[in-house]
């Protein structure tokens, strides 16, 4: 940095608001907040209290996350103060180059709630470039013969700054035969012209050396010198002269290299080698190249206006006796439309709510167009129906904003593309896709996939069995879209809800913490909730409708005929001339169970009397099927099994005492001379395990004796000494007796043979008879025969006894 910058010190800084009637108009974002600062700051200077400037108080700043927002960091913004400070070398002349206004613009981003700040800051120029010459020292020949007012074009000095601190003049040292003219050219700058004030004589004075010092007019001002070497030559009378001092001519950027620009001219008055015009560049350059012979400029690289807009380029015509003649060359280079826009995304939210309101900022767009006039003129759209809108903000600065309602769940992520097109013929685009996700909203409750549901459970269940499955779906994602399972409502008493049923809050799994009992409760009603993680959570209920089914698990019940008080059977009086299908009594049953579970059909079990009774298969009414025969005995007794239409059939039986009797005094005497009957169940037990034991005992007795007798016949003495008394003692073989404790191991058939003798003989039960059919079977001797059956035995197991008959007939 240069002394003028250094004794200068800080700068002003002003800033600048819109005026007020923009203001009603503008929302904060284009309000334009204005600083004008020297160049060259030292980082971390202090450009302006940015926050103060915005309204934005100190506590405001944590929140606010106040921050800049440019492409090139040169500022920062105090998290403490909110000033802005300088972050990196601000060089004027690097940033912004020859133009006069100099602002670096940028944008100033606040957050919670997000908003863009327009901010400009203006560079002020500093006196920090001398003036420099290409080179220390150059030569310049001119012939003794050269007239007094002749002028010579010197080497131009360089100075980076503008206005006065650019360059302003130039002087040479004292010299009797030179002195020097500033002339300016249309651009404003400024080049020396070398006049010669009295003829020169090569004899007397072959060099010159003089001194060109180039000086601005900076505060202090600062300045570059260079060696001017005169070599006087010879007599070469006429000088070349172009046709023009100056030439101007303009040509398109995107002309090919080896394009002719243009042709310059010299002519020379003398003749022969002294009139032979050399043409040259005065400084070599690299973009244009020039034809020695003919003075033709063409270009030899690809030009662009962005980086060079005009060339000033200095020709020399040399002639052969060493006479120069120099010409300006002025190229202007016009801007073609060959820049397409850029676009550019600045604070771009990445997660969108699905429930933001329209006209929520997502990003800031910046469109940039090197091209100038119309060509960088730029529109900007987007493609496709998406729920989203551009909106101008200033100038090339664009808000991209919601437009509609969003859904998650219909479209989880937008790919928006934006065309930036410019005004040039013809016109540029540029298409820049961005992919914008929405952020899930806990807004669906969550739905079940019936809307109702009926499970049939069989009574007499399992505890823990799971019973049914209820399944609701979220369409939302994460939490808000995982479902908790719960009971909520029920027609059971809340007390006694938690020992029937239970649910699984991850899979919904109804478990039965009991079993059922169908005679109890038939069915119940629960109302289901499925409730998500969300917040606030969303939940939804649906009614789940228990029915028990009923299993044969009750036996019937005999009402009719019912027990005395002693346990014993009560009887029942017949006429002696009762007629066949007279009405004798009625077996009344019950059965808790329902269906065909609690269908009864009633069936003769055993009968004193075959034949002379029947009982009706549905109804259990016992009638007479014939007329009481001279043989037949007063007392009968009949044993009636009362049998459901489950699977597998319950039974039970109820025993009838019949009197055949006229009177009530004709009965009684009757029934006093015989004792109540014993139980015939009871009664075979007792046979069978006498006869058990009788057997066994007189196997026990074989083996021993057979034991003996093969001692006997051993010729061992020794053998004998086991049956000595205190001796030794071996026990012989014990057969376990084959029955099982209260009732027989198999199904047997009784017969009884004849009055007052009582025999047992144990058949084979060949063929298993259905339900529906009557188990008596008979013959002219009188004789029983109860017929096995193996569903009856299994559902209700039974003994039958044959019914013993002394003297009763």
């Amino acid at each position: 940095m240069g002394s003028g910058a250094g004794e200068r010190g800080w700068a002003e800084r002003r800033p600048v608001l819109f005026p007020f009637l923009l203001s009603l108009f503008c929302l904060a974002l284009s309000e334009q907040i204005r600083y004008r600062i020297p160049e060259e700051m030292p980082e971390g200077s202090v450009v302006g209290n940015l926050a103060k400037d915005l309204r934005l108080s100190v506590h405001e700043l944590p929140t606010r996350k106040l921050r800049v927002s440019s492409e090139k960091p040169y500022f920062t913004v105090s998290s403490e103060s909110g000033e802005l400070l300088v972050s990196s070398r601000l060089d004027r002349e690097q940033i912004c180059g020859k133009k006069p206004a100099c602002a670096l613009e940028f944008e100033a981003v606040a957050e919670n709630p997000l908003n863009f700040y327009h901010v400009s800051v203006e560079i002020e120029d500093v006196n920090d470039h001398t003036p420099k010459f290409m080179q220390n020292s150059f030569e310049l020949q001119i012939s003794e013969s050269t007239l007094p007012g002749t002028r010579f074009i010197l080497e131009v000095a360089e100075d980076a700054d503008i206005g006065l601190n650019s360059l302003q003049t130039y002087k040479l040292s004292l010299s009797p035969s030179f002195s020097l003219i500033n002339k300016e050219k249309q651009d404003g700058s400024k080049y020396p012209e070398l006049v010669l004030e009295k003829p020169l004589d090569r004899e007397q004075q072959g060099y010159h050396r003089l001194v060109l010092t180039a000086s601005d007019r900076g505060d202090p001002p600062l300045s570059g010198t260079t060696e001017l070497r005169i070599q006087v030559t010879d007599a070469n009378d006429n000088p070349p002269v172009f046709s023009q001092d100056v030439y101007r001519v303009s040509i398109g950027e995107n002309v090919p290299p080896g394009t002719t620009v243009l042709q310059v001219s010299a002519t020379d008055q003398d003749e022969g080698v002294n009139s032979e015009i050399t043409y040259s560049f005065y400084r070599t350059g690299q973009v244009f190249g020039l034809n020695s012979k003919n003075g033709e400029i063409t270009t030899l690289n690809t030009l662009d206006f962005e980086e060079i807009k005009e060339y000033s380029i200095v020709v020399e015509g040399r002639d052969g006796g060493g006479l120069v003649a120099q010409c300006t060359v002025e190229i202007n280079i016009q801007d073609e439309n060959d820049n397409r826009p850029d676009v550019t995304f600045h604070s771009l939210v990445e997660m969108i709510l699905e429930n933001a309101v329209p006209g929520t900022l997502i990003a800031l767009i910046k469109i940039h167009d090197r091209d100038s006039g119309e060509n960088g003129e730029v529109n900007c759209r987007l493609e496709g129906e998406v729920p989203f809108q551009i909106i101008s903000s200033s100038k090339n600065s664009y808000k991209l904003v919601t437009d509609g309602t969003l859904d998650r769940e219909q479209t989880p992520e937008y790919n928006v593309t934006i065309t930036a097109t410019d005004k040039g013929k013809p016109p540029l685009s540029t298409s820049t896709s961005v992919t914008l996700h929405i952020t899930d909203v806990n807004d669906n409750a969550p739905v079940f996939h019936q809307t109702s549901y009926v499970v049939h459970v069989a009574e007499n269940n399992p505890p823990g069995a799971s019973i049914a499955q209820v399944s609701a779906s979220d369409p939302d994602l994460g939490p808000n879209s995982h479902i908790s399972y719960s009971i909520v409502a029920s027609d059971l008493e809340p007390r006694a809800l938690s020992s029937y049923v239970s649910v699984s809050a991850q899979s919904g799994v109804v478990f039965a913490q009991r079993a059922f009992d169908h005679e109890q409760l038939r069915a119940f009603e629960l109302t289901l909730q499925a409730r998500d993680h969300g917040s606030p959570a969303l939940s939804a209920n649906v009614s789940l409708r228990v029915l028990v089914g009923d299993r044969n698990d009750n036996a019937p019940r005999v009402l009719y005929p019912a027990l005395g008080p002693d346990g014993s059977a009560l009887f029942d009086m017949v006429p002696r001339a009762a007629q066949p299908g007279y009405l004798v009594t009625k077996v009344v049953a019950v059965d808790a169970d329902s269906g065909h579970n609690a269908w009864l059909s009633y069936h003769v079990l055993q009968a004193s009397e075959p034949g002379l009774f029947s009982v009706g298969l549905r109804t259990g009414e016992v009638r007479t099927a014939r007329a009481l025969g001279d043989r037949d005995a007063a007392r009968q007794r009949l044993l009636v099994a009362v049998r459901d239409g489950g699977q597998p059939p319950l039974s039970a039986t109820a025993t009838l005492l019949l009197v055949f009797a006229d009177s009530l005094q004709e009965a009684l005497p009757d029934l006093s001379d015989h004792s109540e009957p014993t139980d015939p169940q009871a009664e075979l037990q007792f046979y069978l395990v006498v006869a058990l034991a009788l057997i066994s005992v007189l196997f026990l007795l074989a083996v021993i004796l057979a034991v003996a007798l093969h001692l006997r016949h051993s010729s061992s003495p020794a053998a004998w000494g086991c049956f000595q008394p205190g001796v030794c003692v071996k026990s012989g073989p014990v057969v376990p007796p084959n029955y099982s404790e209260g009732t027989l191991p198999y199904s047997y058939n009784l017969c009884v043979a004849h009055t007052g003798k009582t025999e047992f003989n144990f058949l084979k039960c060949n063929e298993q008879l259905s339900s529906g059919q009557d188990v008596l079977c008979g013959d002219s001797s009188g004789a029983l025969f109860p017929l096995c059956n193996s569903s009856e035995s299994t559902s209700h197991p039974e003994t039958l006894t044959a019914l013993t008959e002394g003297d009763t007939r």
